[in-house]
């Protein structure tokens, strides 16, 4: 197999794994790079619609990617809707998403007598934050969870410091769950505080 076909079988390879993820950036990402290789690939082979087909599908992704950038750290995305803790939608949430939640916040257990918040993005579920109120104007987050579409952007960004979710309700720190996989929150100022993370707000 010459060196040019492994370039075209490596794009063909990217397009068919930009279709298998979830997160919409990394699909646009891993398309647009598939796409600019099997431009190279089409172009050494002279063919021409399909050197046209990934040009047009190259343009299709770089103005999605502008665009998700764009928004990236835009408050106006996202909106935080607080539902209650035993509202059936919210229970639907976590139903569906509960493996995903496991994974990433292994010692959650959902009392039902959090308080309850969906990060919307459109009408698109980004995530859900359970909250108590621990005395002292200290919340306890029992539950952050980022649906894997918008992991690439920054929910928790908006949430945690421009929404004004706990600010607007007396606390003035959040205490983050224990043993939280993969936190993210050194981001956005968050400071480590045994197996927890602690913002003063």
């Amino acid at each position: 197999m010459e060196w040019l076909d492994l370039v075209g079988w490596a794009g063909s390879a990217l397009l068919v794994w930009s279709l298998l993820q979830t997160r919409i950036l990394r699909l646009r990402v891993i398309n647009l790079i598939g796409s600019l290789v099997l431009v190279f690939f089409n172009g050494a082979l002279r063919v021409w619609p399909m050197v046209g087909l990934n040009v047009v599908l190259s343009v299709i992704n770089v103005f999605y990617l502008r665009r998700l950038l764009a928004t990236r750290h835009d408050e106006n995305t996202y909106s935080v809707v607080e539902v209650g803790p035993n509202d059936a939608f919210l229970a639907h949430v976590l139903r569906v998403h509960a493996p995903d939640i496991k994974a990433f916040n292994p010692q959650f257990h959902w009392l039902g007598t959090e308080s309850a918040f969906l990060v919307m993005h459109d009408d698109d579920v980004a995530g859900a934050v359970l909250v108590q109120d621990a005395g002292n104007g200290v919340a306890q987050i029992k539950l952050d969870y980022v649906t894997k579409r918008f992991r690439d952007f920054t929910p928790g960004e908006f949430v945690f410091k421009r929404s004004g979710l706990f600010t607007n309700r007396g606390f003035r720190r959040i205490v983050t769950p224990p043993g939280m996989v993969a936190p993210y929150y050194p981001k956005l100022g968050f400071h480590r505080d045994g197996d927890s993370y602690v913002l003063d707000l």
